[in-house]
């Protein structure tokens, strides 16, 4: 962790150190970003199918936390996909890793600053949807959050974002009718549902899948929800997919570990990758 984190535990969005960021990263590529990816445990497939421009590890970044989960890179990678310019965050930042949600929310900040307008968004998720098994694929098309700290609690800038901003359509409706027709035409499967965003790091209990399952959750996880929050109060559009890593079926249910989670991750990536390329090219 930077030394400027250390010292600082933000409540309110340090614009400077924002702005700081971003100038620097300006100055160092060629072209402006018109889509931000965030890639979840294991999901690294998609980085294959990128014509890399450049390249930052986090440590070089100035104000960028560290990641320090197995399973995530750490690199911010700019590049083209099909015909798009993207900006690739290569391992993502967590709650639980003892960051605030300012830390953990900042690199899509500065994404949104650096001019994306679309946040595609992948996770891995335990599934509680009985028609799940190990490796589906879900599309997000709403979510439930339940993290004990929001990530716009504090003062509002309103060059940012608006005080309040509305959530009834946090994931485009639009995208996810297209890659549904994307899944069909390559004769995937993909599942749609509600995923719950907690705290973490444990797995759930069997209780708690029963009781998050009740509230409507087909999908639990302990990210993406708030990367997508204050990417919708800066204006960006947002794709969201998850990778059904473990079940929390009470019928199904096992003793789950961080690795059989990535496992299952990777084995899913390709497919994911692939519907995200497409779905790209589309655009």
């Amino acid at each position: 962790m930077s030394n400027y984190y250390l010292r600082h535990r933000m409540k309110n969005l340090n614009v400077e150190a924002l702005m700081e960021t971003v100038a620097l990263l300006n100055s160092k590529i060629e072209n402006k970003p018109q889509v931000g990816i965030i890639l979840g445990s294991g999901l690294g497939g998609l980085v294959d199918e990128v014509k890399i421009e450049a390249e930052f590890p986090y440590e070089q970044i100035p104000n960028f936390p560290v990641s320090t989960v197995k399973g995530h890179g750490g690199k911010l990678i700019f590049g083209t996909i099909g015909n798009k310019q993207v900006v690739m965050l290569s391992g993502r930042f967590h709650y639980y890793e003892g960051y605030n949600m300012q830390e953990v929310t900042f690199p899509v900040r500065v994404m949104q600053q650096l001019g994306a307008e679309l946040l595609m968004v992948s996770n891995a998720a335990g599934g509680m949807n009985k028609d799940f098994k190990v490796g589906d694929l879900m599309i997000i098309n709403d979510h439930i959050n339940i993290f004990p700290e929001h990530p716009l609690r504090g003062q509002n800038d309103e060059n940012i974002g608006p005080r309040f901003p509305d959530m009834t359509e946090p994931y485009e409706l639009d995208l996810v009718k297209k890659a549904q027709g994307i899944a069909k035409a390559k004769g995937v499967k993909l599942f749609e549902g509600v995923y719950i965003g907690l705290q973490g790091p444990t797995f759930e209990t069997r209780a708690e899948y029963g009781w998050l399952h009740t509230i409507g959750g087909d999908a639990v996880g302990m990210s993406t929800v708030p990367e997508v929050i204050v990417a919708k109060h800066g204006g960006m559009k947002v794709f969201g997919m998850s990778v059904i890593t473990d079940l929390g079926i009470r019928e199904e249910m096992n003793v789950i570990t961080h690795e059989e989670v990535l496992e299952a991750a990777n084995a899913a990536a390709p497919i994911m990758a692939g519907i995200f390329k497409e779905l790209l090219v589309q655009l």
